[in-house]
């Protein structure tokens, strides 16, 4: 029989490991029999209230206990949006504008901030409503009403306008995502996830389902021992983390500012990679620390529930190269389109567009820009079909595989030139003394701007482009960092750079 539901897995592990660690932080540890109780406790509850596929907000710390909460609101049937304490107000304000929730799970920590967003609907706290009664007939009623195209939740991306939009993905994506990521990087009930990214990013859901489907752990890592790579490596060896699935700045912090001198991860074998392109000079660091280590390139937008391509390192790159995002997983396909609508030619560049079950449901209630971004398959005139518009470049190699490009909004005309900006910082990283760098472009004054760290000096490092790259792609300007700034998630902040260096 076909799985439809994603906590399928769960009740079939409980049953095989009941007491064996599911979630883990620092502060907590949680088995899978706990997981299973309290979710479904929570599940009874939710729905005793009244709640019934309603998005149901789960506003807490970090924490194994806000993974059990997810999965409580979909044993309720419903859906969860996940909040973390550590967003801006103002943007949790905008999503609250948008959701307008009436049910909501929080932690000691997170239950005073409430009040200041204006909610008003049913608050829960953790502790309480995780012990309530389970009603077994309710939650078999509800399970026997759900199907696979069910909302499973939202997740909210940056908008364009400032508004964020909350990406709606439903069981059915999930599992073939989960399904074909666990075939590809080959998970087991032996993998030990080491978790990165904020809850509120689609980008956990490496680790999260898994770890349901095979019985596997996950530990969560403090967000400050990113700020501390040599305690970051401690931490992964303290508890034998062998898999991590991270955003490309995680890595680079540790291979580029010396963390191999004084300790290595002793366990890691599986390490997957994505959101950003992986300078080759650090890879290579990577790779000569941990020679007999699988390493996968992941590409994916929120909108294709979380990574929808993939390509396993099988060779060496030189330093002006890129590793290549390879090609989609099953039962998705890519499409590369012009501005017409059709095909590109093989070896040109187009748009990323994705078409498949990995493609979300929408934008909650947000007709206007689900409309812009999810559209009719331009090539199929005979039916309807829902593909989504990912706004990333990309183009195919010789070899036949799919290398990302850049952002369509990335892409600047410069001096008559159509330019590439992560082509600068390709060059940019080569260099030894580089740690990090990003290219920026000011549209006003049509200046190309670099920010950069490293033990080079500004004039040095210009010399050296000078030599490497076409005048017209030579920065206007280089500032000298002591950091990057970075994204919750991890990600160098471009918009955070461009709002302090491009000046009105």
């Amino acid at each position: 029989m076909q799985q439809r539901n994603v906590l399928e897995y769960l009740e079939k592990t409980v049953n095989e490991v009941p007491e064996k660690i599911a979630y883990a932080s620092p502060e907590s540890q949680i088995s899978f029999s706990e997981v299973y109780r309290a979710s479904r406790a929570i599940g009874s509850k939710l729905y005793a209230d009244g709640f019934y596929k309603k998005p149901v907000v789960v506003f807490m710390e970090k924490s194994p206990e806000a993974i059990v909460s997810f999965f409580g609101v979909m044993y309720g049937g419903n859906y969860y949006v996940p909040i973390d304490e550590e967003m801006p107000a103002h943007r949790i304000e905008l999503i609250f504008n948008t959701l307008k929730p009436e049910a909501l799970i929080c932690d000691k920590v997170t239950k005073g901030m409430v009040e200041k967003f204006g909610f008003s609907g049913k608050l829960y706290e953790y502790d309480e409503i995780s012990k309530s009664d389970i009603n077994e007939d309710v939650l078999a009623s509800i399970r026997d009403r759900q199907i696979d195209t069910d909302p499973i939740y939202i997740v909210f991306t940056s908008g364009s306008t400032g508004i964020p939009k909350g990406v709606m993905a439903c069981h059915r994506s999930v599992l073939d995502y989960i399904e074909n990521l666990s075939d590809v990087l080959e998970f087991n009930r032996d993998t030990i996830f080491g978790n990165q990214t904020p809850l509120y990013f689609d980008a956990c859901l490496k680790e999260l389902y898994p770890t349901l489907k095979f019985g596997a752990t996950t530990w969560l890592i403090p967000k400050q021992l990113f700020m501390f790579p040599i305690k970051l490596v401690e931490f992964l060896n303290e508890h034998k983390i062998n898999t991590i699935c991270w955003v490309v700045s995680a890595l680079t912090m540790i291979s580029a500012f010396g963390a191999f001198d004084e300790v290595v991860p002793e366990y890691l074998h599986t390490i997957a990679f994505g959101s950003e392109v992986f300078p080759i000079k650090q890879f290579k660091r990577w790779r000569s620390v941990l020679p007999d280590c699988k390493f996968t390139n992941l590409y994916g937008p929120t909108e294709g529930t979380g990574m929808c391509c993939f390509y396993k390192v099988d060779r060496d790159f030189e330093l002006d190269e890129a590793i290549p995002i390879g090609g989609p997983f099953k039962n998705t396909e890519i499409l590369l389109l012009g501005d017409d609508g059709k095909l590109v030619p093989d070896g040109e560049q187009g748009e990323i567009c994705i078409r498949g079950t990995s493609v979300t449901l929408g934008y909650y209630r947000n007709p206007e820009k689900t409309k812009e971004s999810y559209v009719q398959n331009p090539l199929n005139d005979m039916y309807p079909e829902i593909i989504y518009k990912t706004g990333d470049l990309a183009k195919y190699n010789e070899r036949g595989e799919l290398i990302y490009l850049s952002r369509k909004d990335y892409q600047i005309k410069h001096m008559g030139h159509r330019i590439e900006l992560g082509e600068i910082e390709v060059v940019v990283n080569m260099l030894d003394d580089i740690k990090d760098s990003c290219c920026i472009f000011d549209d006003d004054k049509k200046k190309i701007i670099l920010c950069y760290v490293g033990d080079i000096e500004k004039g040095d490092l210009t010399t050296f482009l000078k030599e490497k790259l076409p005048r017209y792609m030579i920065p206007n300007k280089i500032n000298k960092l002591d950091e990057l700034p970075h994204t919750a998630n991890g990600k160098i902040d471009r918009a955070g750079l461009k709002a302090t260096y491009v000046k009105g």
